[in-house]
């Protein structure tokens, strides 16, 4: 099963609203100017360990080895990565209808965490489920991995 995160406000947190890993050592922290939101690396490595792939699908036009190498400082590897250049090639292409900014069932994403409203209520018409992050939570780490295996049983039961 496959678990993505929008990187935004989900994984890039403000170290003045959020807690947030350490920065990393210079010069690494001059190119590499977000943080990450306490925890992250920790879930990602998890989820991992727990037999899921995780992807971030982002709207952001960040390069993907942008984004490779930056959370590999952290000791995490990603198993995809969708920018916003890849969705609009992959996913919207020629199509006259604007379609959603994140499609994650066209990548067989089965959750997706977010923190935009309008990606987590339209996600179930848009076939994959979604968990909200909007907020500081202590408890991320656990309440997107109690996610992702109620969604994991879920389809089990359903094969």
């Amino acid at each position: 099963m496959r678990v993505s995160f929008d990187l935004d406000e989900v994984l890039f947190v403000s170290p003045d609203t959020h807690k947030t890993e350490p920065p990393l050592p210079f010069p690494f922290r001059k190119i590499y100017k977000e943080r990450l939101r306490e925890g992250t690396p920790r879930l990602i490595n998890k989820l991992q360990e727990l037999g899921y792939e995780v992807w971030v699908y982002t709207s952001s036009f960040r390069s993907e080895h942008y984004i490779k190498s930056l959370f590999r400082h952290y000791g995490v590897k990603f198993d995809g990565i969708v920018n916003a250049i890849r969705h609009q090639k992959e996913v919207q292409r020629d199509n006259p209808t604007i379609l959603p900014q994140k499609m994650p069932s066209n990548y067989r994403i089965s959750l997706h965490v977010d923190d935009e409203t309008v990606i987590c209520t339209g996600a179930r018409a848009n076939g994959f489920e979604a968990y909200q992050l909007d907020a500081p939570d202590d408890e991320w780490v656990e309440k997107v991995i109690k996610r992702a295996e109620e969604i994991k049983i879920k389809k089990s039961k359903k094969e």
